[in-house]
């Protein structure tokens, strides 16, 4: 099953997708919508969101491709609410820099409280997965041992969805081809087993330090292939056996508007 959140005609709802693409409220309505209608806009799918780990350098070709050395242990960073978009909305490209660049990956939702959490229990924890593009500006970037707040937590930044699937539809996470889109054109294609923690090992290793709850997220890094992105470019997200998360890049005033 698929689980999202979306506004339909002013209301703001909870909805369940099955296989067969139909679609019903929490409280048991069956919306007569396809997935595809311009009725729907998509929020993200995490109702009350909670930490949001993002992981740097957990492919090693990523790595390489930035000139870094793969990491000895996680690069764990935390993003905010505020980042968070939905599918089929925008993101912005900040005004006079030179490269901002997409990184899909694969994102695990915490469905319960856990601390010290082993290893062969983690996917116990594990709520269902989604995709995320975590948009990076590469203007600012000291390393990737300090993304910074220009870098990573700008408002719109972490396009997120279009749904969650639940961990019993996704029989290994770690196995999954993940591919991104640039104006219809494949720029980036990896796998998800050849991510350098997976994501047992990461709850293993984030429930030690802190207790995790419903509503956490965890994006795993992406793989090599990233370019720059301007305004008027669609970016398309896939994960294999998830979904499509789409995203267009507006400017900063077409943005902001009045706000700018």
């Amino acid at each position: 099953m698929r689980h999202a959140r979306i506004i339909l005609d002013g209301r703001e709802l909870d909805i369940d997708i099955d296989a067969q693409d139909r679609i019903t409220t929490s409280e048991g309505e069956t919306l007569d919508v396809s997935l595809d209608s311009d009725q729907i806009t998509w929020l993200p799918p995490v109702k009350n969101p909670g930490t949001i780990f993002a992981l740097g350098l957990n492919y090693a070709d990523h790595a390489t491709e930035l000139a870094f050395e793969p990491p000895k242990e996680p690069l764990v960073f935390i993003k905010h609410a505020n980042t968070l978009t939905g599918h089929k909305q925008v993101s912005y490209r900040p005004d006079n820099i030179d490269y901002q660049h997409y990184e899909c990956e694969l994102v695990a939702v915490i469905g319960k409280q856990g601390k010290n959490i082993k290893r062969e229990e983690a996917l116990d924890y594990v709520a269902g997965y989604t995709v995320c593009n975590d948009f990076a500006i590469r203007d600012y970037l000291e390393n990737y041992y300090r993304p910074n707040l220009r870098v990573k937590s700008r408002d719109s930044l972490l396009p997120m969805g279009p749904w969650i699937v639940d961990t019993a539809d996704v029989p290994n996470a770690n196995k999954l081809r993940l591919t991104t889109e640039v104006n219809g054109k494949i720029t980036q294609d990896g796998s998800t087993q050849d991510m350098i923690f997976d994501v047992p090992f990461l709850i293993e290793y984030l429930s030690k330090i802190m207790t995790l709850n419903p509503g956490d997220m965890i994006a795993t890094g992406t793989p090599h292939g990233v370019a720059d992105m301007q305004p008027g470019d669609t970016v398309v997200c896939t994960l294999e056996a998830i979904g499509s998360l789409e995203t267009r890049i507006v400017s900063e005033q077409d943005y902001y508007g009045d706000n700018y």
